[in-house]
C-alpha cells in the first residue's frame, strides 16, 4: 500500500507541477480578456459547446482537472464554464470514447457523450445561477494575468509554487485515500449483487462508485468483465460515470479550492448525473 501511495503521490505532483507551470508560463500569451469578453457575449449553449469542446481536447482524469479550473477562475473565466468543464473533462476524451465505442458498442459510446455534454453543461449553468460562484475560496479567484508578452520562467515558478503551497497538503491525503483503496474493485462480488435489473441499484452504483479511485482508462474495460458477468448496464454507466468524476482524492483537492458547500454541491451534482444517465440507459 505504501509503494501505491508513493507512485500515486508522485503522479498527483508530477501532473500538477507540469500543467501548473505551463499554464502559468503561457498565462501572458492568452489574451484572457477576449476569450472572457467572446464567452461573456455569445449565448449560453455556444459559450457551453465551447467549453465542453475546451474539456474533449485536455483528456485529464478527475484529479489534474484542477490546476486548469485554478487558471480558469484567476483569469476571469465565467464561472459556469468553468464547472461545465470540471464536470465534462475526466468524462470526455477522444481515446476512452474510441476504446468504450469498440468495448461497449459506438450505440453506448455516442449516447454516452451526448448525455455527459448535456448534463455538464445544464449542471455548470445551474450551480452559476444559483450563485455557488460565492463558494471559490477568495484566493482562487484573484486574477494574476502578466502584461509583458514574454517567457517569464520565474514567474511561473514562483506561482507554480504558490499553488503547490496550498495544494499539496490535500494533495497527499488524497494520494492516501487513493492508496487505500486503489483497485480495490471486487468485480465478482458486485457482477453477483448488481448483475439484475431493479431500479434501486442505479443509483446505489452511483453512490459505490464515488469512493474507486478508479480513472476511466480502466473502468470500461472492467466494464467490459462487469457485462459479461451479467451485470445490467444501468448499473454499469452509474458506476463508470461517478467513479470517473468525482473520485474522493478529486473531492479532497477540490476542497483546496472550494468551500465546503461547493465540494458538497458537486459531489451531489456527478451522483445526479451518474444516476440519471443509468436509468437512460435502462430504459433504452
Amino acid at each position: 500500500m505504501f509503494e501505491s501511495f508513493l507512485w500515486i503521490a508522485l503522479e498527483l505532483t508530477v501532473l500538477f507541477v507540469v500543467i501548473s507551470f505551463v499554464l502559468s508560463l503561457l498565462q501572458s500569451f492568452i489574451p484572457y480578456e477576449k476569450v472572457e469578453h467572446y464567452l461573456r457575449t455569445r449565448s449560453k449553449w455556444k459559450a457551453g459547446a465551447f467549453a465542453i469542446v475546451f474539456a474533449f481536447i485536455t483528456p485529464f482524469c478527475s484529479c489534474s482537472t484542477i490546476p486548469v479550473v485554478v487558471n480558469m477562475l484567476r483569469n476571469k473565466v465565467p464561472f459556469g464554464l468553468t464547472m461545465v468543464f470540471l464536470f465534462a473533462s475526466p468524462l470526455l476524451d477522444p481515446t476512452i470514447l474510441t476504446v468504450m465505442g469498440v468495448i461497449l458498442g459506438w450505440e453506448t459510446a455516442a449516447i454516452y457523450t451526448a448525455v455527459t455534454a448535456i448534463f455538464s453543461v445544464m449542471l455548470g449553468f445551474t450551480l452559476e445561477r444559483l450563485g455557488f460562484e460565492k463558494y471559490v475560496k477568495p484566493v482562487m479567484v484573484e486574477g494574476y494575468q502578466s502584461k509583458h508578452k514574454k517567457w517569464d520562467v520565474k514567474k511561473a515558478l514562483s506561482e507554480t509554487g504558490q499553488m503547490m503551497k496550498s495544494v499539496f497538503p490535500f494533495l497527499i491525503i488524497g494520494a492516501a485515500i487513493g492508496a487505500g483503496i486503489h483497485g480495490l474493485v471486487p468485480a465478482e462480488w458486485i457482477a453477483e449483487n448488481f448483475g439484475h435489473q431493479e431500479w434501486w441499484l442505479i443509483p446505489l452504483a452511483a453512490l459505490l462508485g464515488i469512493p474507486l479511485y478508479i480513472r476511466l482508462s480502466s473502468m470500461i474495460p472492467i466494464s467490459q468483465v462487469l457485462l459479461l458477468k451479467g451485470m445490467a448496464l444501468g448499473p454499469i454507466m452509474a458506476l463508470l460515470i461517478s467513479s470517473a468524476g468525482a473520485s474522493l482524492p478529486e473531492v479532497v483537492l477540490l476542497k483546496s479550492i472550494f468551500n465546503i458547500q461547493l465540494v458538497a454541491v458537486f459531489v451531489l451534482s456527478v451522483l445526479t448525473m451518474a444516476s440519471v444517465s443509468g436509468f437512460i440507459f435502462y430504459f433504452i
